[in-house]
């Protein structure tokens, strides 16, 4: 097997993993917009949004939408993609590779961009925790302050 092969196989194993883990669908075919809300959490307004951008595909039964088990599977990968900071073309193409339909050098690509994400969500929690480590003295300090002015005025 070549390695872009091997390296799809694995891409779509990392991405369908957590969603098939998370499957609470019991079985079911078809979901309403409303189904997925609660379940993911998410606004209508935000699934209506994502099938604009083409994300997900619900079919219409007049004015229902009917959404499919690989539209259930496509949210949850969006919602993966934007908690781990990739923009929605990113994920566009995350999603491509993850149903095969992207070329290797898409696969490329989304690798080289979930390194960039790595780096960029480190730089994060460095600056996350230097801003901690600063609030945490500062209380330090005005707590002993305040003990002080207590000592003081009691």
């Amino acid at each position: 097997m070549d390695d872009s092969r091997e390296m799809e196989s694995s891409v779509r194993q990392i991405w369908a993993a957590e969603s098939s883990a998370d499957d609470h669908s019991g079985g079911k075919a078809a979901f309403t917009i409303g189904e997925l809300s609660r379940e993911f959490g998410v606004t209508l307004r935000a699934l209506r949004f994502y099938e604009n951008k083409g994300l997900i595909s619900p079919q219409r039964d007049g004015l229902n939408r009917l959404y499919s088990r690989g539209d259930r599977t496509r949210l949850a990968l969006i919602l993966k993609g934007k908690k781990l900071g990739f923009t929605l073309s990113e994920i566009r193409q995350m999603i491509a590779v993850e149903e095969g339909t992207a070329d290797s050098k898409s696969l490329a690509l989304s690798r080289e961009k979930c390194l960039e994400q790595i780096e960029l969500l480190q730089k994060q929690k460095a600056e996350l925790e230097e801003g901690l480590s600063e609030l945490h003295r500062i209380h330090a300090q005005l707590a002993t302050k305040g003990t002080e002015k207590d000592r003081r005025t009691g």
